[in-house]
């Protein structure tokens, strides 16, 4: 069976002692960087007098990943424009740090350019000739199986992680077992949301944890 999938994901453990002071503290030293997450979501600001024909709207913030411009543009111009396909790149890269450190996986502090411990990466499409062009509209649909598997996923993923948040505290460690299934949970997440929200595959993302 071929397991190579087009929305690849590892992330390197830690195989050393961890910042334990971090670690207690980490839902408080998480939030400079989650305020940066919640300035991409962005904000629109309108002026301009009352009923004015010459109000302006301004943009402050980006938008986080883009899903329905490349959309569009899959379904009636079959292209997906290299910009766009970059920044959803990035940008998942950088949430995906951001989670990371707040599942302990990672005691430095989130980079919003450096690879660091993350490996995330898929291929940029042939939208013309690899892609099906009506497939987006419905992505989102299909992949509802996968939404109901990932709540439960979650909720083990949770309860993982607020064990290795005291297994970190007494012994400094992440125990491995515990990480690799908090990697499979982000790898099966990043692989639904390259399918049905990136649009970068057409290949239905499998059901399991490994690469």
């Amino acid at each position: 069976m071929n397991n190579d999938y087009p929305v690849s994901l590892s992330i390197d453990y830690p195989d050393r002692a961890l910042n334990r002071l971090t670690t207690a503290l980490r839902i408080f030293t998480v939030i400079p960087i989650a305020i940066v997450l919640g300035a991409i979501s962005g904000y629109n600001a309108r002026y301009g007098g009352h009923g004015s024909t010459g109000a302006t709207s301004i943009a402050a913030g980006g938008t986080g990943l883009l899903f329905l411009p490349p959309l569009l543009m899959i379904v009636f111009r079959q292209r997906y424009p290299r910009w766009w396909f970059d920044w959803n790149l990035q940008i998942l890269r950088f949430f995906t740090r951001v989670g990371l450190y707040v599942a302990l996986m990672d005691d430095r502090y989130p980079s919003t350019e450096d690879e660091q411990s993350l490996h995330l990466d898929f291929a940029y499409p042939d939208a013309e000739h690899g892609l099906n062009r009506w497939l987006p509209l419905v992505k989102w649909l299909l992949a509802i199986p996968h939404y109901i598997v990932l709540f439960f996923l979650y909720l083990g993923a949770f309860i993982a992680v607020i064990g290795a948040w005291f297994a970190i505290l007494l012994t400094g460690r992440y125990p491995r077992g515990i990480f690799d299934y908090v990697e499979g949970v982000i790898r099966w997440h990043n692989r639904v949301v390259g399918y049905a929200f990136v649009l970068v595959t057409d290949q239905y993302p499998p059901f399991r944890l490994g690469p």
